[in-house]
């Protein structure tokens, strides 16, 4: 294969791309530029051989000389299962040659050849099968050179729910008492589910989503990245809400393409725990995305904590997508890999810093 690799500088054009090629919301244009407004910048790649047979919206994050940068594809490349490898090979020669990136590392849309599971399955078991030599197409994707790392940022093991049955079917598969508390949820008085537009609601989401993040022990973006998400995906940025009376109680951010939703966050007051109105919440926000032709909810990964337990609720299974590979285009590629993982915890914005720090002490040692 000949193929070439092309930047698209039109938005329409490249959502248009990404949207007829089933690509995930995170590949969409206004992810890019919100990220670019938070220490990144954005590519947008279309990868042809005669026609398009892929794309990519590649993010760069400077690093600390003599690094350069890293490249990054959130839940990309686009392209059918036969070009996954050729369209990969394509990407990292044009990052390697026009940016000299340490690394591009990719966490695509793409099912684990084991997916899907048991609901439940231990870590363990997750573990091992992330270890097992990989087989058919992805075998080509190690042989284009690049490899499993353990550098995580999108969670491969999730839910992604099948819209396509009708939507009896799709409340069947839900555990019992979910089904029961959906039900109850659509009964209870003065009770609404729907669209939030209004900023007053809005200042109600975000005042949840900082308490939810307390009472879970995850940190938040600050309200100015929540604005940015709605102002910059626009109708791409779909954030439902229940509301009792005039307060809201329960909401969902979703970012949508034609195929999927991707839950971004979620989160519900003591209010809306007790009425149950975040399992109805869920259901609400799985029809409404269906009525647009949406054919995938994906709960956007699973942990061994309380948000994931009550996500496993809404299916028998669970999802496993192949996760993070990188293929190393620098000599220092090493170096960056042993380093990454202790300042995972640093702030996104200090990463840069704290990178060149412990490079340093690595180094003089």
């Amino acid at each position: 294969m000949n193929l070439q690799v092309t930047p698209c500088t039109d938005r329409d054009e490249w959502d248009a791309t990404v949207l007829s090629l089933g690509g995930h919301p995170l590949q969409l244009w206004g992810w890019g530029a919100l990220k670019s407004r938070y220490a990144w910048s954005a590519e947008r790649l279309v990868v042809e051989d005669g026609g398009v047979i892929g794309a990519a919206q590649v993010l760069y994050r400077r690093l600390p000389w003599p690094l350069k940068s890293l490249a990054y594809l959130p839940r990309g490349p686009i392209a059918a299962v036969s070009d996954r490898a050729a369209v990969l090979s394509a990407l990292a020669g044009h990052v390697k040659s026009t940016h000299g990136s340490v690394t591009l590392s990719i966490e695509p849309d793409w099912a684990d050849p084991h997916s899907p599971l048991e609901k439940g399955v231990a870590d363990e078991e997750i573990a091992r099968l992330e270890q097992l030599p990989p087989t058919g197409w992805l075998a080509q994707v190690a042989a284009a050179g690049f490899r499993r790392s353990a550098n995580t940022g999108l969670i491969p093991r999730t839910l992604i729910v099948d819209l396509s049955p009708d939507e009896d079917d799709i409340l069947k598969a839900f555990n019992s008492s979910t089904r029961q508390n959906v039900r109850k949820s659509f009964r209870a008085p003065d009770v609404r589910f729907g669209l939030v537009t209004d900023e007053g609601d809005l200042t109600q989401v975000l005042a949840i989503n900082k308490e939810t993040g307390r009472r879970a022990g995850f940190a938040v973006h600050d309200d100015g990245y929540h604005r940015a998400i709605r102002d910059l995906m626009g109708e791409r940025s779909q954030l439902l809400a229940a509301w009792e009376g005039d307060d809201v109680v329960a909401f969902v951010w979703l970012v949508v393409s034609d195929a999927t939703a991707f839950e971004l966050y979620g989160g519900v007051s003591p209010r809306g725990m007790k009425l149950r109105l975040n399992y109805g919440l869920k259901f609400h926000a799985m029809k409404h995305v269906k009525a647009q032709g949406v054919s995938r909810y994906d709960f956007n990964g699973l942990l061994n904590d309380g948000i994931s337990d009550f996500k496993r609720q809404f299916s028998k299974h669970e999802d496993l997508l192949i996760g993070t590979w990188d293929k190393p285009l620098s000599p220092l590629y090493p170096a960056f890999a042993t380093a990454l993982p202790k300042v995972r915890h640093a702030l996104k914005r200090g990463l840069p810093v704290a990178l060149a720090a412990v490079l340093s002490r690595s180094r003089r040692a």
